[in-house]
């Protein structure tokens, strides 16, 4: 269950690490943006990029997501990504998270197709 400090800090737009495990157990940490919908912490990406094959292969996750304004107050969480959704939800999803980091609609160019990765906490530590 996500804790309500960490709720606000994820529905900010506050920089999060992601960090996924790679075909052979290493860890592979990105800064992404990230959202909630109250219950999962939510990352968008693009099905072909790595994050989203290490969790489909393994879906355990980190994600460390900081107050923009103070690095200290922070939230840790581990979980697992519990599904994956693509079409025309993950790709409303990229834009509704670059208006809220950047004030308008994603504008780069898109490879694959845009997934959003829903993950359950498992543990979450906040400071």
């Amino acid at each position: 269950m996500l804790d309500p400090k960490a709720i606000e800090l994820l529905q900010g737009p506050n920089y999060a690490a992601l960090t996924t495990l790679m075909p052979d157990g290493h860890p592979q940490t990105q800064i992404v943006w990230v959202d909630t919908d109250g219950e999962h912490v939510l990352v968008n990406t693009e099905r072909h990029r790595q994050k989203a094959r290490n969790v489909q292969r393994d879906p355990r996750v980190t994600v460390l997501v900081w107050d923009r304004n103070d690095m200290w107050h922070r939230a840790e969480i581990r979980g697992e990504v519990v599904e994956i959704v693509g079409g025309e939800e993950g790709r409303e999803m990229i834009d509704r998270l670059s208006n809220k980091y950047l004030g308008h609609d994603y504008r780069n160019p898109i490879q694959s197709e845009r997934v959003t990765l829903k993950i359950a906490p498992r543990r979450v530590l906040v400071q």
